[in-house]
């Protein structure tokens, strides 16, 4: 999970080349599906054309850099006319004001969390009269240009830091019923199988279960399960790669 500013200004380098091939301008969102779907390119050799790198197209976003596979990843947003269309609308969430759907006034979202394995938006953190909340994306009926509408006594659903998005996905991942079981767990696999944890992780009686720098198999995810949603959670939010 990544806030949305993580995102900007970050080097776009080309697997294929081992070069930079622009940086992070912005992100275009896809209101309707509430995703991220595009990050816009900045190049000093592109002065008149916006390109884009459609979000299926990206390998990983770390910490000092977004990578794809090639220049051919890259694309002018004129062979993209719903990429385009995106564009314009000029969704930036952040900076938006907020009600509820009876047209109460809610605060004014301040940033968003984006899963950067598939360009999910999560959830938005927002500015009340009196503090400082999160609200997780189901809880949003609509991502306008300059106002977010969201679902009645959205207040109840508040969360108190953007943390508990994911520790919130994966209790419910865990309370699925039976028949979706096996479905749930490959989907965790494939999140996490590959992936290098970044700080040590215990588990629920206090002992190591991965050090720092290890590389995660199924077995070490299947371990993760066994453990419980929080310390699945925990894992989750302290991988990279």
């Amino acid at each position: 999970m990544k806030k949305s500013n993580q995102f900007i200004g970050l080097p776009i380098i080309s697997i294929m080349d081992g070069t930079e091939v622009g940086n992070v301008k912005s992100l275009v969102v896809n209101s309707a599906q509430g995703t991220v779907d595009f990050l816009t390119v900045e190049h000093e050799d592109w002065q008149i054309s916006v390109r884009a790198v459609p979000f299926k197209k990206i390998v990983g976003v770390g910490e000092f850099a977004v990578t794809i596979e090639d220049r051919t990843s890259i694309f002018d947003l004129t062979e993209i006319p719903i990429a385009n269309e995106l564009v314009q609308k000029k969704i930036s969430i952040a900076g938006a004001k907020m009600i509820d759907r009876k047209g109460q006034f809610i605060g004014e979202a301040t940033e968003f969390f984006i899963d950067e394995e598939n360009g999910s938006i999560l959830g938005v953190a927002i500015t009340t009269q009196n503090k400082e909340v999160v609200l997780a994306s189901e809880q949003v009926i609509t991502y306008g240009r300059d106002l977010l509408v969201v679902k009645e006594q959205a207040e109840l659903k508040y969360l108190a830091k953007a943390e508990d998005l994911l520790k919130k996905d994966a209790e419910e991942e865990a309370s699925e019923p039976e028949t979706g079981f096996n479905a749930v767990k490959e989907m965790q696999f494939q999140r996490l199988a590959g992936r290098t944890v970044t700080k040590d992780i215990y588990t629920k009686s206090g002992s190591l279960l991965f050090a720092n720098g290890t590389l995660l198999k199924k077995e070490d995810i299947q371990a993760a399960q066994e453990e419980g949603p929080s310390v699945l959670a925990e894992l989750s939010m302290n991988v990279a790669g």
